[in-house]
């Protein structure tokens, strides 16, 4: 990034993408802004280990001369679930006979009604499938808290950011509100991620110095906790507006303190001159997916927070293996957040990186309460973590999402308590602190069969007493995490982003984006076996073929007799995404010619009949990116149906169904972030309530 200046000193800010390279369907502004174009720099896993076993490669190879054949049949599945476990998407819900309500009620129901497919498109819109409608919920810069001024792009400021809602959305999660209020049955509490910012298109060129940039910008990360109320049609939600009596509502950003908690909190290396005591540190940074427990908090994943750090001068010697394993240099993405807050120079405070890149968790019932980062969970760029309860215990599933890390999962040393009550919630909020982390190594079948399919086993990384890496302590795994699991040969993995429990059949999915350099940097394995991609540059332009795996998997990993706390697995590709028409392409054995195209799946939810949704972020196929409907057991199983597409330059993140199958939550994060716009010359001003683009949280139900 650099920075012109102007005649009264302040700067205009303009990106310059040098080497960066598109990928998907990203422009280089968002390769820059969100990641600090990481997939440009040399992938941080260099450890030797970590690919499907040599000899499954020879049976991989001999799949690639026949994936046109067995794999574009789509007659092959590694098998289905009883009938009551995922509703044929085909179906309307509605018998011979019902009520007009009861029609109604069922056409409301995202997990049965029948709808037309969206068409893949390039339009500056949110659009639904038809007879679905949409609402705008919460804004960059919308009030959250009671005081908030209005906004004005104009005249933006920190003060006014940490009471706003931030800039660029991602995990949505929504708690059912039961209080002593009367109302509060059609209340809910929105929870809400703030992931990065983008300078180039958040600031008009002559009106902000850069300390004010820099200031705002880190401002604008962080959460929100934002109470909603019913709207008038079923399926519809609005932020309640008086703010005096939305005592619930929270903003969480660089100033808010958070508690250090599990065997790693106090450690040497997790102090630093503002907090020499190791245990509570300011702001969560990067939040990119998320979920919501049993026991009713949000957990969160810090992602790419090392691009948020620079060096004044020399990097601490004491850590170089570590700094370049997390991909932390002393350049960072250039937002100067050092010149505002010195904990983020590496010179003056080298041990501030460790205390970023963990699980959060944050109570939205308890707004005084200090959130909690758990270093049980290991230290990674997390996509997320989610949480099903089996044999009593927690066990927490999760992605690191960097070309060639790993997928984890962590179970909890005590069983949930059963119930709601406040007992059992401060005893459910510990559960995280204590258990053992695991580390997934996945085994193909070696059988040339067509589908990409296995076994998988958790390999031990450390417990809270126990560490299970040779000359590694607890504190050194949970710190160090991607250096500890190198030792152990996992499985190298596509960027693996959102791993989630579907609680209808048991199963977990994991969204596997997407790897350029596959079959070059990393070898293809039955895992990860996609070499050479089909794209479109753009809607109705020929495929071409691309170097490595460009629109990603989803793998679903099945429990040994659906125990989660099991250190065995199997495994499927379900999805092998991208363009029907490809060759490599596969939906979980349905009919090729009936899907809609898939491209770079991001994040995972399901509704109450199991279907499973996806988001995608990165669309290589020359469509904006967009949320998908996909029944996983039956005869539909793999029928992929596009339900809604984002604006331009936007992707689609964290999708949520709730209120009973009524309504679709997600996220619209950086519309109009596309090569050459600035704040004066936008490619989007989606959604259309500004002459600049809004960041926002959407909620699309049935038309009335």
């Amino acid at each position: 990034m650099t920075q012109t200046p102007l005649p009264d000193g302040r700067r205009l800010l303009s990106l310059t993408p040098t080497a960066s390279t598109v990928h998907g369907s990203r422009s280089r502004m968002t390769c820059f802004y969100r990641c600090g174009n990481a997939c440009d720099h040399p992938e941080p896993n260099t450890s030797g280990a970590g690919h499907v076993q040599d000899e499954i490669r020879k049976a991989v190879a001999r799949r690639a001369v026949l994936k046109g054949a067995a794999v574009g049949s789509g007659a092959l599945v590694l098998g289905g679930l009883g009938p009551a476990a995922v509703a044929g998407s085909a179906s309307t819900g509605a018998t011979t006979g019902a009520s007009a309500a009861a029609e109604r009620r069922a056409s409301d129901d995202l997990a049965k009604v029948a709808f037309t497919p969206v068409r893949p498109n390039r339009r500056d819109a949110v659009v639904t499938a038809p007879g679905f409608d949409h609402e705008v919920v919460m804004r960059w810069g919308d009030a959250v808290v009671h005081g908030a001024p209005a906004f004005d792009a104009h005249a933006q400021s920190a003060e006014a950011a940490r009471m706003q809602f931030g800039y660029n959305c991602d995990y949505v999660g929504v708690h059912e509100l039961r209080d002593h209020r009367k109302d509060s049955k059609d209340r809910a509490l929105l929870v809400v991620n703030h992931e990065y910012t983008d300078e180039q298109i958040m600031f008009p060129a002559d009106t902000y110095t850069d300390r004010e940039i820099a200031e705002i910008g880190l401002a604008n990360h962080g959460m929100s906790v934002v109470e909603l109320r019913r709207g008038l049609v079923p399926g519809s939600w609005r932020p309640v507006t008086n703010l005096r009596k939305a005592r619930y509502n929270r903003r969480i950003h660089h100033r808010t303190e958070f508690v250090m908690a599990g065997p790693a909190a106090g450690d040497d290396r997790l102090k630093t001159s503002q907090d020499p005591t190791g245990t509570r540190v300011l702001g969560t940074f990067n939040n990119c997916a998320g979920g919501m427990t049993p026991w009713g908090t949000s957990l969160s994943g810090e992602e790419n927070f090392n691009q948020y750090f620079q060096a004044t001068g020399e990097l601490d010697a004491r850590y170089t293996e570590q700094y370049a394993r997390y991909g932390i240099g002393a350049s960072g993405s250039g937002r100067n957040w050092h010149t505002v807050e010195e904990r983020f120079d590496l010179t003056a405070e080298p041990h501030e990186p460790h205390r970023h890149g963990w699980i959060v968790e944050v109570d939205p019932f308890s707004p005084d309460e200090a959130p909690v980062k758990h270093t049980m969970l290991g230290r990674f760029k997390h996509e997320g973590a989610n949480v099903i309860v089996s044999k009593g215990h927690a066990v927490a599933y999760m992605g690191d999402d960097e070309r060639g890390d790993y997928l984890y999962k962590f179970v909890s040393a005590k069983k949930v308590a059963k119930g709601s009550s406040a007992t059992a919630r401060k005893r459910n909020k510990k559960l995280l602190t204590k258990g053992t982390l695991y580390v997934a190594r996945l085994t193909g079948d070696g059988s040339a069969d067509g589908v990409h399919d296995g076994t998988g086993e958790w390999i031990p990384l450390c417990s809270d007493t126990e560490s299970f890496v040779p000359g590694m302590s607890v504190a050194d795994v949970l710190i160090f995490t991607r250096l500890a699991a190198d030792q152990v040969t996992p499985t190298k993995m596509d960027r693996p982003e959102d791993v989630e429990p579907n609680l209808v059949n048991g199963k977990v999915y994991a969204a596997l984006t997407n790897n350029s350099q596959r079959g070059s940097r990393f070898e293809a394995d039955e895992a990860n076996p996609v070499t050479t991609s089909m794209v479109r540059s753009s809607i109705g332009a020929p495929l071409t073929e691309a170097s490595g795996n460009r629109n990603g998997y989803v793998l679903e990993m099945t429990a040994d007799g659906g125990d989660h706390t099991r250190t065995t697995f199997t495994w499927d590709l379900l999805l092998v995404c991208g363009d029907p028409e490809a060759p490599e392409t596969y939906f979980g054995g349905y009919d090729k010619a009936e899907v809609s195209p898939i491209s770079c799946p991001d994040n995972v939810t399901f509704d109450t009949a199991g279907n499973l949704w996806i988001s995608t972020d990165g669309n290589a196929l020359g469509s904006n990116d967009g949320i998908f409907r996909v029944p996983v057991a039956g005869s539909e199983r793999g029928h992929v149906q596009q339900f809604v597409t984002m604006p331009r330059g936007a992707e689609a993140c964290g999708p949520l169904i709730t209120d009973r199958n009524r309504s679709l939550f997600f996220a619209v994060q950086h519309p109009g972030e596309i090569d050459g716009a600035t704040f004066e010359d936008q490619a989007s001003t989606w959604p259309h309530t500004d002459d600049f683009p809004r960041p926002s949280v959407v909620v699309a139900f049935r038309r009335r």
